[in-house]
């Protein structure tokens, strides 16, 4: 998996192998997180701290583990 901003789309990209899906709103900014140092808590953290209004708690978790389960984050 490989991210990238692709600046005609002016959007993140998810590159897989023989896939390539772009990603919508803030999804981008929450893998650029995912670095593997942070767990969950602290990207949910970091991210609670940029948007405190946003419901992050409950959103990027969901998130994480749809992409867990389509194989595209460990």
């Amino acid at each position: 998996m490989v991210l990238r901003h692709d600046p005609v789309r002016d959007a993140d990209l998810l590159l897989l192998p023989e896939r390539v899906v772009v990603l919508d709103g803030s999804a981008g900014g929450v893998l650029r997180l995912c670095d593997g140092v942070r767990d969950v808590a602290a990207v949910v953290a970091e991210l609670a701290v940029r948007h405190p209004a946003a419901p992050v708690a409950a959103e990027v978790p969901e998130f994480l583990n749809r992409l867990r389960k389509e194989g595209w984050l460990r």
